[in-house]
């Protein structure tokens, strides 16, 4: 593995990410994806989320690291006629010029507790947002690997590497975001929904139709 890579971010195979998402599209709701948008799927791993952005999304960059597991990705989605998806092999830290334009949605989820420099993260996302777009970031609750089962063996990051949704909250504050929302995944994850500043301000005075 590249040093590139964040750590504890390994891939599962499909059987237990079948068990752990059933319902995808469900996920992509709660947190705030609305048909229409302009998406990026943050370290998209083999597309397990991607593909299900692209059946509600207008346009669809899926960027991740791996090139084996991004290869995956595009081979399954091209299989299935999915058209509205682009894939690209870099950096999440380097999206600003991965995706030289202003996107509405940017979705992360299983790999924000092992970004080495999770405020630059943040700061990059940030700086890529429409005005009253969304950073949702998918994270596993800070419980006990041992304690999260998923068809009978512990599974997720390493218990030292979990953190909790406050902690999250408050690197994304000091990047120039503000919580959005805070939603529960049952059964072992969590999401933070951030806008950028200006749009959080936007909102609460009305000016946002």
């Amino acid at each position: 593995m590249s040093d590139d890579f964040f750590i504890g971010t390994e891939m599962p195979d499909a059987q237990w990410w079948q068990a752990l998402w059933p319902d995808p599209a469900g996920v992509l709701r709660a947190v705030g994806l609305q048909p229409g948008m302009d998406v990026v799927d943050l370290c998209s791993g083999d597309g397990w989320f991607t593909r299900q952005i692209a059946r509600i999304a207008k346009r669809t960059t899926a960027i991740e690291i791996d090139e084996t597991l991004l290869e995956q990705s595009r081979l399954r989605l091209t299989a299935e006629g999915v058209r509205n998806c682009e894939f690209i092999l870099g950096d999440a830290c380097a999206i600003a010029n991965l995706v030289p334009r202003q996107v509405d949605f940017v979705f992360l989820a299983n790999a924000f507790h092992s970004v080495p420099d999770k405020q630059r993260l943040c700061a990059a996302v940030a700086g890529i947002l429409a005005e009253g777009g969304v950073f949702a970031v998918v994270n596993w609750h800070p419980r006990p690997r041992e304690d999260t089962v998923v068809l009978g063996q512990p599974r997720g990051p390493r218990t030292d590497l979990r953190i909790g949704a406050d902690e999250v909250v408050a690197i994304g504050r000091v990047a120039g975001l503000e919580v959005e929302a805070v939603v529960d995944i049952p059964p072992y994850h969590y999401a933070v929904a951030f806008h950028t500043r200006t749009a959080m301000h936007a909102r609460r005075t009305g000016s946002l139709g």
